[in-house]
């Protein structure tokens, strides 16, 4: 995560209002993430059946956030991401890196909501 995003992040705040590239507002923040460079990665010990073990080590971790695959969920907690809940249904993640700005108003993002990952 660069200076530059932790300081971006670092200004958001929970329940503001969060604007896509198109200008359309998408929800507000439910839950604000800074990132961690050094977070766990989640890795199936070698030689081993990466389908079952992996998954099973997964849940036994317990962690809540972010609720997307593993791999994506690695990527958000060492880069920092905010969970947005939308108008209409449901919640997406932004990555860091997708915050193009942070006002009074609101969060500005530098892509359309539907390109952001979903919470399953």
């Amino acid at each position: 995560m660069s200076t530059q995003q932790q300081g971006v992040i670092s200004r958001v705040t929970t329940g503001m209002r969060v604007v896509d590239s198109t200008g359309v507002e998408v929800g507000t923040v439910d839950l604000v993430q800074r990132g961690d460079p050094a977070a766990v990665t989640v890795q199936a010990p070698a030689g081993t059946d990466p389908g079952s073990s992996l998954d099973e080590l997964i849940e036994s971790a317990a962690v809540e956030e972010p609720d997307v695959p593993a791999d994506l969920a690695a990527r958000l907690l060492r880069s920092g991401y905010l969970k947005v809940s939308l108008a209409r249904t449901g919640a997406v993640y932004v990555p860091a890196e997708r915050i193009s700005g942070v006002t009074d108003e609101g969060v500005r993002l530098d892509v359309p909501a539907a390109q952001l990952p979903p919470e399953e």
